[in-house]
């Protein structure tokens, strides 16, 4: 089964589970009343309309590209994780307006047993289905699936604190613990919405990955040896499931355009190999006789040139 197949048999998956889990807790809080039920249960809502939202972008991903989108329309994973992050943060304001109401108004949970158990069930579903998705979207290269797994992971950590909140009404009688608990589960959910929103620009914005560029550069300097060359002005950039990277290698004056064409290919095979994920290498060949005289004035304004 191909890589893609499985990323869609995961996430439609994941949105079947997600419906469950909200009928779980949505049952939960009518036998309870619990803030931090109610909390957890509006979670899930955020993680259902995210996970619809995902499906549609994991189905846009894998469209072969096309003349308005010629590098393809894996970009989308970005806004995916965004607007998961984004949804995860508003559904950890809401839990913190919906505790610290019931806190002033001193309402507390009921049906504790019955509350505890559901909780308890939804943390075993969504625990074992939150791993399988991580790994499959790492296994696949999948920015997609990993957000949705680590949004679904926040659901268990949600769940953990309604369980611990209600576990500690129900020994010592009181009911602030209930409210506390989603303040704090709150905060946890904010961290994660935080760090999704967080990847998401970086990928919008191309920003650099100091980890892929010094495993390139290693490569590169290491292929590039064998064949006597120098390469310059390596750069790369995360298109969602693709990196797309560009260098320039300095050959000898006298190369014949075929056997330069025949080692830039190699290099860029060995290359792509080299690395823990999946690369596209564009090779620009430059003769180092007049290399220099022709990109003096271009490369002294680039500032992502790179030199070796």
């Amino acid at each position: 089964m191909s890589l893609s197949s499985d990323a869609t048999r995961a996430m439609r998956l994941s949105l079947a589970i997600g419906f469950v889990m909200l009928v779980l807790k949505m049952g939960a809080y009518v036998l309870t009343g619990s803030a931090a039920i109610l909390g957890d249960a509006a979670e899930s809502v955020v993680h259902v309309a995210a996970v619809m939202f995902a499906t549609f972008s994991l189905g846009l991903l894998h469209k072969p590209a096309d003349s308005d989108h010629p590098y393809g329309h894996s970009k989308i994973a970005f806004f995916s994780a965004g607007i998961e992050g984004g949804l995860i943060v508003v559904a950890a304001l809401f839990i913190i307006y919906e505790s610290v109401r019931r806190w002033f108004l001193h309402l507390p949970p009921a049906n504790l047993d019955e509350g505890l158990a559901l909780t308890a069930l939804t943390i075993a579903i969504n625990a074992a289905l939150g791993t399988y998705l991580i790994r499959t979207g790492k296994r696949g290269g999948s920015l997609i699936l990993e957000s949705n797994g680590k949004h679904v992971l926040t659901d268990v950590w949600t769940s953990l604190g309604t369980l611990v909140g209600l576990g500690l009404v129900a020994l010592t009688g009181w009911h602030g613990w209930d409210p506390i608990f989603g303040i704090l589960m709150a905060a946890n959910i904010i961290w994660t919405g935080y760090g999704l929103m967080r990847q998401s620009v970086g990928g919008l914005m191309d920003s650099a990955d100091p980890k892929l560029d010094a495993a390139l550069d290693a490569a590169l300097r290491r292929e590039t040896e064998k064949h006597g060359l120098k390469f310059h002005a390596l750069r790369h950039r995360d298109a969602g499931e693709m990196h797309y990277v560009e260098v320039h290698l300095l050959f000898a004056d006298d190369i014949m355009l075929r056997d330069a064409h025949r080692t830039a290919t190699e290099i860029e095979h060995a290359v792509q190999a080299s690395v823990d994920r999946p690369v596209l290498i564009t090779t620009h060949l430059e003769c180092q006789g007049d290399h220099d005289e022709l990109h003096q004035h271009g490369e002294a304004s680039d500032p992502n040139s790179k030199r070796a």
